[in-house]
């Protein structure tokens, strides 16, 4: 008798190289310099190769550009979902109010269906950043899912890590407190629940972390530890999956463009770990992982298990509470 897998989403955040570079405080990412050229044929690559349909959240900004017209719309043609990651991709999206957020979503919709043939209804904020009012928006705006959060207390580790490595001045750090959210996320929950507001309600889908101990095990965390310890890195990996199926927890799993790029193929983005790997074996890695995924999970995109999770009569009902509000 075969037993069908659980299920499990997939998403790409599609992060530009010039986003990686605003978000550091460099001022050459005001030329929006890109790598989509070059990222979007490896993802599209490997994913045919798994055979796996995914999630991927496009920032509008690149979509407003004709220059990236024909990759994005490639994306689409091989059968993905397309997400909003916002326009302008500040992780201080949070600071935002009404109007601003209300104008951000818009035009992020309208240059990714112009550039893909998509209105996207889900939406993740860029650095995971999220807002009662955002949440509101969304709903208004009918969104189907909301992905913004990371449930874990390791955010402020890696915001201090990033400021660390950067060169940020006192008014671009404070933008930035709320990067990668704060310790009290560490309580929020890591299955779907779904979020009240003024406008009714909007279902959230975390980005998964381990069961228990809430520690990220997306993509780069695993290529990241693989760098120093291969066996380590997929047996931590395999751990998470496992805690996942025991805990009836559908995982979702998160991806990024530096996943598929090592230091060989661009110098500028040398600060964020795991780029000492060249591309080959960062493609190699990744190819394990997403293997192992697929053998314990039906991997479908975040769409798909919205659409399916909505269904449940199970799931609880929160109101948008957050700690820098």
């Amino acid at each position: 008798m075969t037993t069908s897998k659980p299920l499990a989403s997939l998403s790409l955040d599609l992060d530009n190289k010039w986003s990686y570079l605003k978000t550091r405080g460099d001022r050459k990412w005001q030329s929006l310099p890109s790598y989509l050229d070059l990222v979007v044929p490896r993802v599209l690559g490997l994913l045919k190769t798994l055979d796996l349909t995914i999630t991927v959240f496009v920032v509008g900004q690149d979509a407003a550009l004709a220059v990236h017209r024909e990759p994005l719309a490639a994306i689409a043609a091989a059968g993905h979902e397309i997400g909003n990651h916002s326009f302008h991709h500040e992780p201080w999206l949070h600071r935002y109010g009404e109007a601003q957020v209300e104008s951000e979503l818009q035009r992020a919709e309208e240059s990714i269906e112009r550039a893909t043939g998509r209105r996207p209804v889900g939406f993740r904020g860029p650095g995971f950043s999220l807002s009662a009012v955002t949440l509101e928006v969304l709903t208004r705006r009918r969104y189907l899912y909301d992905a913004s959060t990371l449930p874990t207390f390791l955010g402020p580790l890696a915001r201090a890590y990033y400021f660390w490595a950067s060169s940020l001045t006192r008014e671009e750090r404070r933008q930035r407190e709320a990067l990668y959210g704060s310790f009290s996320d560490g309580w929020r929950s890591i299955r779907p629940y779904w979020w009240r507001t003024p406008a009714g309600q909007i279902l959230e889908i975390p980005v998964t972390t381990m069961p228990g101990v809430k520690i990220p095990f997306h993509a780069s965390y695993v290529i990241y530890l693989a760098a120093r310890a291969p066996r380590l890195a997929m047996a931590y990996f395999e751990t998470a999956l496992a805690l996942c199926r025991w805990s009836k927890s559908p995982p979702s799993v998160l991806l990024h463009p530096l996943d598929f790029l090592g230091g060989d193929d661009t110098k500028d983005l040398a600060f964020f770990p795991g780029m000492s790997l060249p591309g080959a074996r960062k493609l190699e890695l990744l190819g394990e992982i997403l293997q192992r995924l697929s053998a314990r999970f039906a991997v479908v995109p975040l769409e798909e298990q919205a659409r399916r999770v909505a269904k449940a009569t199970t799931l609880s009902v929160r109101e948008p509470v957050f700690r820098h509000a």
